[in-house]
């Protein structure tokens, strides 16, 4: 049996559900009626699954973790942060690289539960992909990097973006997640989908396959 998943759009923005009266008072005030949300079905996603990681060809890469974007997007500062905390660790012991690639005026707003250590690399991002005009693939290949974990904000830019960038440059990636979202369900649906359908796909999310991406979930990743 195929499984779909039903995604609400309107014309590529991102709309709040209000109420029917709250809409025709908005629309009455405007002079023009709103447009009406467009329903698709998508297939459903594959569930994560889970991967082991040499840690010696992996890094971690923290996409967007600052206060600006944290403190103001409650999925990040809640159920994102909680979860690549304890995982940022435990990386951090099995001896994996970690990598951080804000824009210039963040590169000093970490949340504190993730701030970079001395030796980590850091990237200023000129794009969504962090590969895009920085030294990122020429420092993680110095360093034998053949895996790329991606974690951060959010699951439909950068995470996505910075996904295709990786397999464009043969890596493998892995996207934990519990350690990315989006604003809302269907631009996070929409991102995930976008992230295993790239040039480089995954369609039934087959772990660890090469130069390509998987989503699996920070317990389920083991690193040895």
């Amino acid at each position: 049996m195929t499984l779909f998943r039903t995604v609400l759009l309107t014309s590529g923005l991102v709309l709040a559900l209000c109420g029917g009266a709250a809409q025709a008072q908005t629309s009455a005030q405007n002079g023009s009626a709103s447009k009406p949300l467009m329903t698709l079905q998508m297939p459903a996603l594959p569930d994560p699954v889970g991967v082991t990681l040499n840690p010696a060809t992996t890094a971690l890469l923290m996409l967007d973790y600052v206060e600006p974007i944290c403190n103001s997007q409650p999925k990040c500062k809640g159920g994102m942060l909680s979860a690549v905390t304890p995982f940022l660790e435990r990386a951090r012991k099995a001896g994996v690289i970690v990598g951080y690639g804000p824009r210039e005026p963040n590169m000093s707003k970490w949340m504190p539960q993730i701030a970079p250590a001395p030796d980590d690399i850091k990237v200023v991002s000129t794009a969504q992909d962090r590969f895009f005009n920085t030294d990122l693939d020429k420092e993680l290949k110095a360093k034998g990097i053949t895996t790329i974990i991606l974690a951060g904000w959010k699951v439909s830019g950068s995470v996505t973006y910075t996904s295709v960038g990786a397999t464009a440059r043969g890596y493998t990636v892995v996207v934990p997640v519990d350690t990315t979202a989006a604003a809302t369900d269907y631009e996070q649906t929409i991102g995930f989908y976008q992230i295993l359908n790239q040039l480089s796909g995954n369609l039934t999310n087959e772990p660890l396959k090469p130069k390509a991406p998987t989503l699996s979930r920070t317990d389920m990743i083991t690193f040895q």
